[in-house]
C-alpha cells in the first residue's frame, strides 16, 4: 500500500465480558479505565469499534481518558472469522484441530467474514497519505488482532488461527512508507495489576 506518512495501528482486544457476553465484568471495566489512562497521551486520529456491547463499553471507557478523540463504530472491527482455510493448507498435524474449531460457521459467516477482513486491510493497514503520522486505535475481538498480526507478518492466510490476546492487551504495528510492517508491541499487559491480567487466555497460558 502507498502512503507517505506512517501509521501507528493500536489494536486491543475488549474487557473481559460477562459470561452471556452482553458486556463486560467489574474486571473488564477496570481493565479498559487502566488501558485508557496509559493510552491518555497519544495522539489519536480517531478510535474504531466493533458494534457488540463488549467491544463498545471497552472503547468508551478508554475514550473517557482521551481528549476530543472521534468514537466510531463499524463491523469492520467487529468479531467475525477472518479466514476459513482448506485441508491441504494446515499442517497435516493440526488439520484436524482446526478445521473442528472452524466448523460452526454458518454459510453467511464463510462470506461476510472473509470481506470485512478484506476491508480490515483496506481501512486499517499500510501507510498513510499526507505530511503527519497517524495514530488510530481498534477496540475488537481476538481474530481481528490476530488476522491484522499475521498480515504484518506476511504470514499464510490461514496463520490467524492459533494466535491468543489477553482482554485489553495492547498490539501496536507501524506501517512506514517503503518499510515492511512492524510489531513493536504484542500483548502488552503492563497497564494491568496482575490480578486482570491474563484472562481471555486458555488456562495453559497463564504465567
Amino acid at each position: 500500500m502507498t502512503g507517505t506518512a506512517t501509521r501507528y495501528l493500536y489494536l486491543v482486544r475488549h474487557g473481559e465480558a460477562s459470561p452471556d457476553e452482553s458486556g463486560l465484568t467489574q474486571a473488564g471495566r477496570r481493565q479498559a479505565a487502566l488501558l485508557g489512562r496509559r493510552l491518555r497521551d497519544v495522539p489519536f486520529t480517531a478510535v474504531h469499534h466493533g458494534p457488540l456491547p463488549r467491544a463498545e463499553q471497552t472503547a468508551h471507557l478508554i475514550g473517557d481518558h482521551l481528549e476530543n478523540v472521534p468514537l466510531r463504530v463499524s463491523d469492520v472491527a467487529g468479531d467475525y472469522v477472518p479466514y476459513i482455510p482448506e485441508r491441504e493448507e494446515l499442517p497435516a498435524e493440526s488439520a484436524d484441530f482446526y478445521l473442528r474449531f472452524l466448523a460452526g460457521a454458518t454459510d453467511e459467516e464463510r462470506e461476510q467474514g472473509p470481506a470485512l477482513a478484506r476491508q480490515a486491510l483496506d481501512l486499517f493497514t499500510g501507510p498513510v497519505d499526507g505530511e503527519e503520522d497517524r495514530h488510530e486505535l481498534v477496540v475488537t475481538h481476538n481474530f481481528l488482532v490476530a488476522w491484522l498480526v499475521r498480515d504484518a507478518m506476511c504470514a499464510p492466510e490461514w496463520r490467524w488461527l492459533g494466535l491468543n490476546h489477553g482482554n485489553a492487551a495492547l498490539t501496536v504495528i507501524r506501517y512506514a512508507p517503503g518499510r515492511a510492517a512492524s510489531v513493536l508491541v504484542s500483548n502488552d499487559m503492563r497497564h494491568l495489576p496482575v490480578e486482570l491480567r491474563w484472562t481471555g487466555f486458555p488456562p495453559e497460558s497463564h504465567i
